[in-house]
């Protein structure tokens, strides 16, 4: 347990740092992004100039939702769901230690039930925490954001994440190599992020879930949409209940 807790500890302090950094630099720039707004249009391509004008909406507002939590919390959350995840099981039988694991005195769903709560919080603390610094950072450029609609994204945020982890945990269960996990797991963002990028095509992309404009709803009603929420919690649980069926079953 202490070594578990070491891995996923270290991890979110690396991957809340970067995410730190990078939500630093975007907040650094805003001032010069907003002034040269026009010019940076003027020098995109025309497919892209739509997805600057959203971003650009609802000013800072709309910027901070597509820095952080659209580029950074999508991209380097779903990074860190996919490495959380793939080692959990799979990286057992990959080092030959899975029967080793299994003999502890504790029944299995417990074994798991702690290392896919471990690894859910090693994802999502980190959004949480960086998200918690937006107002104090926008303080030092003199622009102001409520606490409680970040807070919510943040909510939002997470729950999309715990839906690619718990694919990546469940496909951790059955395999036993995780580097089939990595590859399969990242080849299904990349694709999901270009499809994001395709006008028809886009309403099948996972990313699109965490769009601007959801964002800026959020913001705008103070709520989360549920009609959006309670699928990912849904979807997240059933994954965590097979996992818990197909590691019940599973023989080192």
């Amino acid at each position: 347990m202490g070594r578990d807790l070491r891995f996923y500890a270290l991890g979110a302090l690396a991957y809340g740092i970067v995410l730190e950094l990078l939500l630093v630099a975007a907040i650094v720039y805003w001032p010069e992004f907003e002034d040269n707004v026009e010019a940076i249009r003027d020098f995109m391509p025309g497919e892209l100039k739509g997805a600057l004008d959203r971003m650009t909406s609802g000013g800072v507002a709309s910027y901070l939702h597509a820095q952080h939590f659209f580029k950074g919390c999508n991209t380097l959350g779903t990074l860190a769901a996919v490495i959380f995840a793939m080692g959990a099981v799979a990286g057992e039988a990959h080092r030959g230690t899975l029967e080793i694991w299994i003999a502890r005195p504790v029944s299995r769903r417990q074994l798991l039930l702690e290392r896919w709560t471990l690894g859910a919080l090693a994802v999502c603390l980190p959004v949480f925490a960086t998200t918690a610094t937006v107002p104090y950072l926008l303080g030092t450029i003199e622009v102001e954001m409520q606490f409680g609609p970040l807070m919510l994204g943040a909510v939002h945020e997470s729950l999309l994440l715990l839906v690619l982890y718990s694919i990546a945990f469940l496909w951790s269960c059955l395999a036993t190599r995780i580097v089939g996990i990595a590859f399969g797991m990242l080849l299904l963002a990349l694709l999901h992020f270009v499809a994001y990028l395709i006008p028809v095509v886009t309403h099948w992309s996972l990313y699109r879930l965490t769009d601007i404009d959801v964002f800026a709803r959020i913001g705008a009603t103070h709520s989360l949409d549920w009609r959006m929420c309670a699928p990912m919690i849904a979807t997240s649980a059933i994954l965590l209940g097979i996992s818990l069926w197909v590691f019940a079953r599973r023989t080192p």
